[in-house]
């Protein structure tokens, strides 16, 4: 069987539609760069270096991508431009399985979790933090997980409300203290709520402000320490939040973020509204952290699972 035999079918439409602005802007120009050649030659290779950094897929990976496309046209003897769709496709494929040994499932699912299992999320205002927290707490309450949210973001301006209102929409108890308090008491009080009512799921949402290294940091380890007095392994996991349509500013942020705690995991949304989706290949070759979620649409469920062989067959794939 081929690379690509394996996708599950779930979800597939949507993931084609929301990539679909990345999809055609890169091969209109892969298009305009083959026109009138029959080979793979190193004027057609530079012309795709082009494309790939245009679609934010980031200098050094695509450095990587090029040299591992002129290592197969090598090797294999490839001239024909009508192959370069799938040579491309298939190494980009393979970058995105050397990064992450295996993909990243739901592992809410499949993996034995701790109970209750505390997932802390962090990101810049503006990157649709809130909104995932509230799919994710949607989809996790639709299979029957017990969610806490704790709305631990308490200076910007309606972050608490848009949690509650998330909170109210999905059915899901909400723990918070207004504007302006403590996050990190905030955060306690969720987890010992959670612990109460048998979560299984606690999302603690927090402050989204780059203002400075030094007090994200304090901000962010307070948070830990507070909610690691009532749950020593907490929190299980934190997830930033990256906004897709930004392209090169989401890996300037995942920078940011890494310099000053612990990244477990990614999601990374807003990606149906801009061709600059080649951002996610860049960032996970960059900072080998499993990107666990997609956005690519509106809708509860357009928060989805990433799966790296789906992806590339819908980025990629004419």
């Amino acid at each position: 069987m081929g690379l690509f035999d394996f996708f599950s079918k779930e979800k597939k439409e949507t993931l084609d539609k929301g990539l679909e602005k990345t999809k055609t802007s890169i091969f209109d120009k892969i298009s305009r760069v083959i026109v009138g050649k029959s080979k793979v030659d190193e004027e057609v290779l530079d012309e795709l270096e082009e494309i790939l950094i245009s679609s934010d897929v980031g200098v050094e990976t695509t450095v990587k991508i090029i040299r591992r496309i002129e290592a197969r046209v090598e090797r294999d003897k490839y001239t024909n431009v009508e192959e370069l769709d799938r040579i491309l496709r298939e190494e980009v494929a393979a970058l995105l399985s050397e990064n992450n040994s295996q993909d990243v499932k739901d592992s809410y699912e499949t993996e034995h979790l701790p109970k209750p299992y505390v997932l802390m999320v962090v990101g810049v205002n503006g990157v649709g933090k809130t909104t995932t927290i509230g799919k994710l707490a949607h989809q996790f309450h639709k299979r029957g997980k017990k969610v806490v949210l704790g709305a631990a973001d308490t200076f910007r301006a309606a972050a608490v409300d848009q949690l509650k209102l998330w909170g109210e929409r999905v059915g899901v108890t909400v723990v918070d203290h207004g504007m302006n308090t403590d996050p990190s008491s905030v955060a306690f009080d969720a987890v010992k709520k959670g612990m109460e009512l048998g979560a299984d799921i606690i999302i603690i949402d927090t402050a989204g402000r780059l203002h400075t290294k030094v007090n994200l940091m304090n901000e962010l380890g307070k948070i830990k320490r507070v909610v690691q007095k009532f749950l020593p392994e907490a929190p299980h996991e934190v997830m930033l939040v990256l906004d897709g349509s930004t392209g090169q500013n989401a890996v300037i942020q995942a920078r940011e973020f890494t310099k000053v705690t612990e990244i477990s995991s990614l999601a990374i949304t807003k990606l149906d509204g801009t061709a600059k989706g080649g951002v996610v290949i860049g960032i996970s070759d960059e900072f080998k952290i499993p990107v666990k979620y997609i956005g690519v649409g509106e809708k509860m469920d357009d928060l989805q699972v990433f799966n790296k062989m789906e992806f590339v067959d819908s980025l990629f794939k004419r």
